[in-house]
């Protein structure tokens, strides 16, 4: 399904529920002047054409003890390895990102870690184990924020 096949009925459902995707289905129907059944079917085509991925609850890593994130751009040794790197990548609950990129990384990560020695050990004991040439660190400070992709937004000409 593309965007251009997507009515009125379905920008409310994907803007309601990227808002909130907790509110209820019969809520957002009575929002939308529909039933209860057309809402869910509706949820259903868009989860089965790919365009909702999933619903997730969003933690606060610093309330979890995760003080420290980080990005990381990872240069290989070998890129034909690229495919076993990923999947040791995966084992590391800490990575929760992982980008194949341009430019000059082979590959861009996220973590969080409980602080600056933790992530020193992350480097250390599971990345550089991983053949990489060599890693770049960048700490983020603080997110400032973060949203969803927009809707309705006109391409910038």
């Amino acid at each position: 399904m593309s965007k251009t096949n997507f009515d009125t009925l379905d920008s409310n459902i994907l803007r309601t529920l990227s808002g909130n995707a907790r509110k209820p289905f019969l809520e957002i129907a009575r929002e939308s002047n529909v039933s209860g059944a057309a809402v869910h079917q509706r949820i259903q085509k868009l989860i089965s054409a790919g365009v909702i991925k999933g619903f997730e609850s969003v933690l606060n890593p610093s309330s979890l003890g995760y003080e420290t994130c980080a990005y990381v751009g990872l240069y290989l040794k070998d890129p034909s390895k690229f495919g076993e790197v990923v999947e040791e990548l995966k084992k590391i609950p800490e990575v929760v990102e992982c980008h194949f990129t341009t430019g000059q990384y082979d590959l861009f990560i996220k973590l969080y870690a409980y602080n600056n020695d933790h992530l020193l050990h992350l480097i250390h004991h599971y990345f550089q184990p991983l053949g990489l040439a060599r890693t770049e660190t960048i700490i983020s400070f603080k997110e400032v924020f973060r949203r969803q992709v927009p809707l309705d937004a006109t391409p910038i000409k």
